[in-house]
């Protein structure tokens, strides 16, 4: 199972959950759609958190903000 996940709530809200369930976050981002892209630490961390947060669950794919790593000159 992965541990990433999608879901409709905001950033500071998904994080406060996996703080209160003691589930550790590895990513955490804004989707541009609305809702929070959320990776955590573990599988076992990830299935708890889309157990508590099952009603807000975004299904299938979903547009992130590109990614932009400049090259470094050296």
């Amino acid at each position: 199972m992965s541990r990433a996940m999608n879901v409709s709530l905001g950033e500071t809200e998904v994080a406060a959950l996996c703080k209160s369930a003691g589930v550790a976050i590895s990513a955490i981002e804004v989707l541009p759609s609305g809702g929070t892209h959320l990776v955590c630490i573990t599988g076992e961390g990830a299935e708890e958190m889309r157990h508590k947060m099952r009603k807000h669950v975004i299904e299938g794919r979903v547009r992130r903000f590109a990614f932009y790593n400049p090259r470094q000159p050296w």
